[in-house]
């Protein structure tokens, strides 16, 4: 809305707003207007799901009988608080973004799509009383027709076809492979699906998962301008050039505004708990980002909580396989692991903040290491 407002100023008067079309000012203003819209939302959003009766199931304690212990006075609080974020970003990117940008609509569909299976997994699992929600299965059918489907739609658009199929890894000066061909589809679903899942195993503690993903976005939100900036990105620091991917850093920092608003509701203890609407939809996000911003290998360490998060659950799934019942980790994903190791919920939270942050920066410092 406001490029377009840019453009008819411009056209109407004669004279040029340029604070209107500098992506700076608009992705900042984008921030903080999600924020203050979260801020305003949010009391009406959770009192909304609390007469509606959408509450968080709690494993029980035939499960775990000591997790149940330490979360047992978490059950009911509202879920499907994710419709927050998804709103908030949303309505900002409508409004300081240009919507006539093919790689703005990719991240808004992956987003939204990826939401959409949240919600209805939310749902569900309110519907039934626990904490299963609809089957992994039907849940990963899901996730690949929307990940598929933005997925063709790059490769498709003749504006992005051909830039979306390099392949860039950190450290290493311009595209490993020139030209993956359709193999960038598989590609794109494995990425968007497992950065999907892994931030959903993340969400466990309060502000856990919003806390890691603010970092993740403002990290992505210097990739994209960067990648969108030839002069800084392409002839500078060496990494790919998109003219449209500056326009991702708006989509960015609104997702930012929006997790620290969740996070003032969200921060221990929670009033609402995003589920896998907002979990969904966030990992959607940033696979969707990295993919359109060519820093697809980079995710796996500027969201190295997630990595840490999700890689926890499969190595505990194969140790209990593999070696006859022998458990890694007292319990998984590994923040409740730290939980049963003595760790206050406040001290896993906070500490795994601090390695979200590191991570992030460490994926910035790869923009030199080349």
């Amino acid at each position: 809305m406001i490029p377009w407002l840019h453009d008819w100023i411009k056209d109407a008067f004669g004279f040029d707003v340029r604070l209107l079309r500098y992506i700076t000012s608009r992705a900042g203003v984008a921030c903080i207007f999600a924020f203050a819209l979260s801020l305003f939302i949010g009391p009406r959003v959770i009192r909304r799901l609390i007469s509606m009766k959408i509450g968080q199931p709690v494993r029980s304690a035939e499960e775990v009988h000591k997790l149940a212990e330490l979360h047992g006075a978490k059950a009911g609080t509202p879920t499907m608080g994710g419709v927050m974020i998804v709103f908030t970003v949303l309505i900002s990117v409508v409004m300081f973004a240009d919507l006539t940008n093919p790689l703005v609509w990719t991240v808004l569909f992956v987003f939204l799509g990826m939401g959409l299976v949240g919600i209805i997994d939310d749902y569900w699992k309110v519907a039934k009383g626990d904490s299963s929600g609809i089957s992994a299965y039907k849940k990963m059918i899901f996730q690949v027709v929307v990940a598929l489907s933005a997925g063709l739609f790059l490769y498709l658009h003749p504006s992005t076809s051909g830039y979306i199929r390099e392949l860039h890894l950190p450290f290493h000066k311009g595209p490993v492979v020139e030209d993956m061909g359709w193999l960038c589809l598989p590609f794109f679903v494995l990425v968007i699906v497992g950065c999907s899942n892994a931030v959903n195993l993340t969400d466990g503690l309060d502000g856990l998962a919003i806390g890691c993903s603010v970092t993740v976005a403002l990290a992505y939100a210097a990739f994209c301008y960067l990648v969108g900036n030839q002069q800084l990105g392409e002839k500078y620091l060496l990494i790919p050039h998109s003219p449209f991917a500056g326009e991702l850093s708006i989509v960015c920092l609104a997702l930012v505004g929006a997790g620290l608003g969740f996070l003032w509701f969200n921060c221990h203890p929670a009033k609402v708990f995003m589920g896998d609407t907002g979990s969904l939809a966030l990992g959607g996000a940033f696979a969707a980002l990295a993919i359109c911003s060519k820093h697809e290998a980079v995710l796996v360490i500027v969201g190295g909580v997630f990595v840490m998060e999700a890689a926890s659950v499969i190595l505990q799934v194969a140790s209990f396989k593999l070696r006859g019942g022998k458990r890694i980790f007292l319990m998984s994903p590994i923040h409740h692991h730290f939980e049963l190791k003595g760790w206050h919920e406040s001290q896993v939270i906070v500490r795994f903040w601090m390695l979200s942050l590191l991570c992030a920066l460490f994926g910035l410092a790869t923009l030199k290491l080349r």
